[in-house]
């Protein structure tokens, strides 16, 4: 519906969007009033503009970045408060009056669709204008066109309905009350001028802003002058809302100096220089001057500054002071620096070797020890030299732990991968002991079911058979004479076991297959067939075995789950209970390197996984007793 000045017209009690809307290159601000029944604020809350641009009821939110030419307000009606009587629509320019703006026009959307619209095509030489007002009429919501404009701009324009703006060079009284950003609510106390009058919103309000300079209690010089100046305009007073010239309580109020607030545009704060890793605490170039380094701590800047260093190998990298020349050779450390960074190790080196013990190289203790350390300005290396011999043996119990059920999972060697790249670890020993942990990972996988799929080329096999091992074995045979040793080839599918010889051959399906051992170099296959199982000689038993396992477990749907823990699994608590006890070191030579788990009665012999059923021995020692065994 088009309206006229002056007209109204009936909108849905829904969310609105009023867009205004002009066709020049002006800058237009758009703003809201919320009012009581009065034609009064409740407060400063209730003023919704460019400095606070969403109302806490959630009634009115300002579109801060509309399309060129236009400003949008977002208008929730059923969120409106019932306090409100009256929702005003203002606006303001600055530098140029309204009637320089062409084109102005309003427009109230209802989920796209125009509800109402109003052409302003007569605006006066004003820097603020009422455009229009939503208010209540028996229950329902109602929008009336209004157009008219202040000539003393916003200021005076929020002052009429109850808004005083605090001018921060004249300091002065304030009622007593809330003042949120320098706005103070004045109810009952304004005096509405020939502004409020049909035909009169030019009018000015140096009246009531005169009085408003006064202090409580005192008569302002020119009010009778301007009382009748009032009248002669054809100004009217609001009913229950004093005059401007009324005399006030004697006894003046205590005076407070007013907060400053300005309707000026807020300029945004500008948000402070994070580093480039603002996660990690430490050391960097200070925003402000790049002569200092100024410490981060993982979340904003702190107070703590110092010097820059020079980068140059003539002064210490840490304090900056020039180093002693040397006559060969590059110049000599820093000596105030060493004696320093000694005498912190001396006791950063406990706090390390006890988080080693407990949490590992991981978790917030073990951060904190190295935030101290760049806090400190000492280099991560010098501190990793003197944790080695710490760090090898949390390896090798590392290590130890993943071998104790005989399977190694995905997630303790990525464990194992982080912790030696962590502690910065490399040499021999530390490659075995990958080499160890990748080739258990392979058996762990085999035992799983993640078995290869090998090409079948002159073989005979069924259609639907897939070949997983073809490896040279030897059958081994007791007979009555002795045993038999008979070469072949030991061939694992999807569906059976097959050994291939010169002049014999044997084959098991697996439904017959009980369980796979290795055993002393032998692959040994229990079955329930008449022969009851076989015996294999094969250069790489361990890595046999789990091949039949996993086809084993495949065939039969055994395969483990994610998640789901095999019955051989020692319980971590287990194997810490065992590591305190035997010191980690071989209960049988006292070695700390290669340490294995072992069972004291092995499983397949009915021990129990218990610790009184568990050592520690070292690779050598495990492998005499195998032997025994």
């Amino acid at each position: 519906m088009k309206l006229t000045k002056g007209g109204h017209a009936p909108v849905p009690t829904s969310l609105l969007t009023v867009v205004l809307s002009w066709q020049s290159d002006h800058e237009v601000d758009a703003h809201a009033l919320l009012l009581a029944e009065d034609g009064q604020v409740r407060s400063d809350r209730d003023f919704v503009f460019f400095n606070a641009p969403r109302h806490l009821s959630q009634a009115v939110t300002l579109d801060q970045e509309p399309a060129p030419g236009t400003a949008r307000l977002s208008v929730s009606l059923p969120r409106t408060e019932s306090e409100v009587d009256r929702i005003v629509l203002t606006g303001s320019v600055d530098g140029a009056s309204f009637g320089d703006i062409p084109g102005l026009i309003l427009t109230v959307f209802d989920h796209n669709r125009p509800a109402a619209w109003f052409e302003i095509n007569d605006a006066e030489s004003v820097r603020a204008m009422m455009f229009g007002e939503f208010y209540r009429r028996e229950g329902a919501w109602r929008f009336r066109a209004v157009g008219q404009g202040w000539s003393v701009g916003l200021a005076g324009l929020v002052a009429e309905f109850g808004v005083r703006v605090d001018d921060p060079a004249t300091p002065g009284p304030v009622t007593p009350g809330p003042a949120n950003g320098g706005l103070a609510t004045r109810a009952g106390s304004a005096q509405r001028s020939a502004a409020t009058q049909p035909g009169g919103f030019t009018g000015t309000t140096d009246a009531r802003r005169a009085d408003a300079a006064q202090p409580f209690g005192a008569q302002p010089a020119s009010a009778t002058s301007t009382a009748a100046a009032a009248q002669s305009a054809g100004s009217a007073q609001r009913p229950g809302i004093g005059s401007a010239t009324a005399v006030r309580q004697p006894t003046p109020l205590p005076t407070v100096p007013r907060r400053g607030f300005s309707l000026e545009r807020e300029t945004p704060l500008v948000p402070p220089v994070r580093p480039p890793n603002p996660e990690r605490a430490d050391w960097h170039p200070h925003p402000d001057t790049p002569a200092h380094l100024r410490w981060w701590n993982g979340s904003e800047w702190t107070d703590a500054t110092r010097p820059r260093p020079p980068a140059d190998a003539k002064h210490c990298a840490r304090c900056g002071r020039p180093r002693r020349r040397r006559f060969f050779g590059a110049p000599a450390p820093c000596r105030e620096c060493a004696t320093e960074i000694e005498q912190y190790l001396s006791g950063w080196r406990g706090r390390a070797e006890r988080a080693l013990r407990t949490v590992g190289p991981h978790g917030d203790d073990w951060d904190a020890l190295w935030t101290a350390l760049r806090y400190q300005r000492i280099d991560r290396a010098q501190a990793l030299t003197l944790l080695r011999p710490q760090a090898h043996d949390h390896v090798e119990r590392l290590v130890a732990f993943a071998f104790a059920d005989g399977r190694v999972d995905q997630a303790e060697m990525d464990d194992f991968d982080d912790t030696v790249a962590t502690l910065a670890l490399h040499g021999p020993l530390i490659e075995d002991l990958r080499r160890r942990m990748q080739r258990v990972r392979t058996l762990t996988r085999l035992r799983d079911g993640e078995l290869p799929t090998l090409s079948a080329n002159g073989l005979h096999l069924d259609p639907a058979e897939q070949l997983h091992l073809n490896v040279p074995a030897i059958h081994i045979r007791q007979l009555a004479r002795g045993p038999k040793h008979t070469e072949g080839r030991l061939l694992c599918s999807n569906k059976k076991l097959r050994f291939t010889g010169a002049d014999t051959g044997t084959e098991m399906l697996w439904s017959r297959v009980v369980s796979v051992t290795a055993e002393a170099g032998t692959v040994v296959v229990a079955a329930t067939s008449a022969r009851g199982g076989a015996v294999f000689e094969v250069a790489d038993p361990h890595h046999v075995a789990a091949t039949l396992e996993g086809a084993l477990r495949v065939a039969k749907r055994l395969a483990l789950t994610p998640g789901r823990l095999d019955t051989r699994t020692i319980p971590q608590e287990v194997k810490a209970q065992v590591w305190q006890r035997d010191g980690g070191k071989c209960v049988e030579c006292g070695d700390s390197h290669y340490l294995e788990f072992d069972h004291i009665i092995p499983l397949s012999r009915g021990g129990a996984t218990s610790a009184q059923n568990l050592q520690i021995l070292c690779r050598a020692c495990n492998r005499v007793k195998g032997a025994r065994i």
